[in-house]
């Protein structure tokens, strides 16, 4: 069973906050948290010690929650008990048991739940059905297999990174509502034809880069969404698309590291936007991404940097706007970004570029067969940021050049996973190399 929680560190990482009780729960039981103390543990918390309708007796270790830092659960004293009839929602979660609702007592347990997927090695970790399909902790579903590189249907970039689940019309279930190919800054794509290479579902880049879950990612670049390797592919070192549009909200947006530099209008933009209904039992999600730049080690801090977005709707609280992946200087994604390293030079590392000194510890094997070669990228990353449990997001990832199209950046987008625990806030950091899918 692929293990969902055990990479944490993000930028900005805050505790686990706990929810309200909702009716009754055997301590340990309700892997969410109701009624109980925060633990300390990634793999879940301490028992509670007090409910919200009464006096508490304390809960088991909860060891349920498939992303973050661990709630605990506890059996709240005096919580009021279930109705019995079937047509009457108990806990709020918008279901009855007429309805579908397989534990009426719990509003993190119904057909509009994502599973949550525990520690099995656990001793102390009680599974549950949350999505009341009538199976407990199933696999992880992955639904790209059969993705093409060059698919110009937006809703395959959803499948590539592991939004399978598209919301039937007119439905209150959780999903993905609608996908769109867009500008960077969310204006219709542009009709012409070198858009859609600026977009891929690929098996992997290079040999030594391969998918942080299923079979595919999803590649968008200011150039080319292809390894070298593709039909449609062009060397980042010189494919102009020749268009141009508008700036994401909040951008331009100068990088700290780079006072006085002002990029310019934006080229070359590819960008896919989904809209996804939020499951009843999430607060909030995360997705991996890698960066790679032809930029490096030349034109640091020119007003010609690509950039990688990843713009979500509504803007988290605290934000002055909707870019939620950059590094803890508040560098966005380009080029000057603190996370560069994936590199090398002649004699190094340490390597001197843009006047700056790289350690570049992740090396270079990297960049082999992808296109990048002699230039640099950032490994791993995983950004992070809340949503509200049923709730609608618009999440938008774009890549694009500035000034110029000459030189072009590539992005790899994978893995999307809910996150179960609240207090989830904006961050991204590296995943280190040797953390499991």
């Amino acid at each position: 069973m692929r293990n969902l929680v055990k990479w944490i560190g993000l930028v900005g990482l805050a505790g686990s906050t706990v929810l309200g009780a909702a009716c009754t729960a055997t301590g340990g039981r309700n892997v969410f948290g109701e009624g109980g103390a925060g633990g300390e543990e990634w793999s879940g918390g301490k028992g509670g010690a007090s409910g919200t309708t009464g006096p508490g007796t304390g809960g088991d270790d909860s060891t349920g929650a498939f992303v973050g830092t661990g709630v605990g659960s506890g059996a709240g004293g005096g919580a009021p008990v279930c109705d019995t009839d079937a047509n009457v929602d108990d806990d709020g979660d918008g279901l009855s048991e007429m309805q579908g609702d397989c534990n009426d007592c719990d509003k993190n347990v119904s057909p509009q739940s994502v599973e949550v997927v525990g520690d099995a090695m656990n001793p102390e970790y009680n599974p549950s059905d949350e999505d009341c399909d009538g199976t407990v902790d199933e696999a992880v579903e992955t639904c790209d297999q059969a993705l093409v590189v060059d698919s110009n249907d937006p809703f395959d970039a959803a499948r590539a990174v592991e939004l399978c689940k598209i919301a039937a019309p007119g439905s209150t279930d959780w999903g993905v509502v609608s996908a769109n190919w867009v500008m960077a800054d969310g204006s219709p794509a542009t009709s012409d034809a070198d858009f859609h290479r600026g977009h891929g579902n690929l098996s992997g880049f290079g040999p030594n880069v391969t998918p942080r879950a299923g079979s595919k990612l999803f590649a968008v670049s200011s150039g080319t969404g292809r390894q070298p390797t593709d039909v449609g592919y062009a060397s980042p070192g010189g494919f102009d698309k020749g268009y141009s549009s508008g700036h994401p909200q909040g951008f331009p947006k100068e990088s700290p590291a780079c006072p006085g530099t002002l990029t310019g209008t934006p080229r070359d933009a590819t960008a896919v936007e989904l809209e996804i209904r939020v499951p009843q039992n999430a607060n909030g999600f995360s997705f991996d991404f890698y960066f790679y730049t032809y930029e490096w080690p030349v034109f640091m801090c020119s007003q010609y940097n690509d950039f990688f977005v990843a713009i979500l709707s509504p803007i988290p609280m605290g934000q002055p706007d909707g870019n939620i992946s950059f590094d803890m200087q508040g560098n966005p994604i380009s080029v000057n970004n603190a996370f560069m390293n994936v590199c090398g030079c002649s004699g190094g590392p340490p390597c001197l570029a843009g006047g700056k000194t790289f350690t570049c510890p992740l090396g270079t094997m990297e960049l082999i067969g992808t296109g990048f070669e002699d230039h640099a990228g950032t490994g791993w990353l995983k950004t992070q940021a809340p949503a509200t449990p049923g709730s609608t997001i618009r999440i938008r990832w774009g890549a694009y050049d500035s000034g110029d199209g000459v030189l072009d950046s590539t992005a790899l987008v994978d893995n999307w996973a809910w996150i179960a625990e609240a207090g989830t806030t904006v961050g991204t950091a590296p995943i280190p190399p040797e953390d499991p899918k």
